[in-house]
């Protein structure tokens, strides 16, 4: 945001299983990204900057995926659970700072009142501190703009599914933000009963491909393919507008526009940001014209009329 100074960022890998809930910290992230891991399942990679949590998790293994995912950020702290060895040198070579328990243990343990291996944590400050040259965050090409651009359909619900693992985000008219819920319950929040809940939702659509990384049971990691271009929708105030996604290069952000060229504007909060394969399609209700504004004299529908007054600011919110 305009005026305030820039933060060093922080990624944690987060599992995204039953027996993960309720998250730690993951209510405070800026950026959150559901990705494809294997059989069908999804891990959490969550974006920190500025409001680093002393408790995130629970902490899992990173993938294939996130070394691309995370080139955008420059060269953030990551904090995972480890890898398979094949993938290390990767790992080694990629544009982060590991802060992982294979570079040290400190800033992790374990919560002996929940089973393993779902039980690990990290303290995102003492995380940070191992990482004194991690990038600051920086401008993606994301705009926020508590203006609602005009062209939305309204959109009080959407539901996606990888297989084996699924998620959805609900509109409260109360809140003005999107309930989200995964693996067919209600997402939950260790430090607050409202749970999750997300102001704006892009469901990314990407080409993703096996990878050469397969776990101990055999099953494939998929390679989502964040660098490209592509169709992703995005929905904030119970609207939805299809947008396409563009991003050049490993280093460049990735923006999202209208039709008509214009940075797709996000409603300021937490953005979550859900990787779909290109060949799968997410449900969205109810998908139709929003009611006319009032008529003249009326005051107007923040739902469906944007605000003249509000100010566009590019950043990672």
């Amino acid at each position: 945001m305009p005026g305030t100074e820039a933060k060093p960022v922080l990624v944690v890998k987060l599992d995204n299983t039953q027996y993960a809930q309720p998250h730690a910290g993951l209510n405070r992230a800026d950026v959150v990204y559901l990705e494809e891991v294997e059989y069908g399942i999804t891990r959490i990679a969550a974006v920190f900057a500025g409001n680093i949590p002393q408790r995130i998790g629970p902490v899992r293994s990173a993938r294939i995926t996130d070394i691309d995912l995370l080139a955008q950020y420059d060269r953030p702290a990551f904090g995972f659970s480890g890898a398979q060895r094949k993938m290390w040198p990767l790992l080694d070579a990629a544009p982060f700072h590991d802060i992982s328990p294979n570079k040290g243990a400190e800033g992790y343990s374990r919560d002996n009142s929940r089973r393993a291996p779902y039980n690990y944590y990290l303290d995102g400050r003492v995380g940070l501190k191992r990482a004194p040259k991690a990038s600051l965050e920086h401008d993606l090409g994301f705009v926020f703009d508590a203006a609602i651009p005009a062209g939305g359909l309204v959109a009080k619900s959407a539901t996606m599914k990888w297989g084996y693992s699924s998620a959805a985000f609900t509109f409260s008219r109360k809140t003005g933000l999107y309930g989200v819920s995964l693996n067919g319950a209600r997402a939950r929040a260790e430090e607050d009963d409202l749970g999750q809940n997300a102001a704006t939702v892009v469901i990314q659509y990407v080409r993703q491909r096996p990878s050469a990384f397969f776990d101990k049971g055999g099953g494939n990691t998929p390679h989502a393919e964040t660098i490209g271009t592509g169709r992703a929708v995005v929905m904030r105030d119970g609207l939805a507008w299809d947008v396409t996604w563009s991003r050049p290069t490993a280093e460049d952000g990735t923006t999202f526009t209208l039709d008509d060229g214009t940075v797709m504007p996000f409603k300021p909060g937490q953005l979550w940001i859900a990787l779909l394969d290109r060949k799968r399609k997410a449900t969205i209700t109810p998908l139709t014209e929003p009611k006319p504004t009032p008529s003249a004299g009326a005051l107007p529908n923040p739902s469906s009329s944007p605000s003249s007054t509000a100010s566009s600011s590019p950043g990672t919110q």
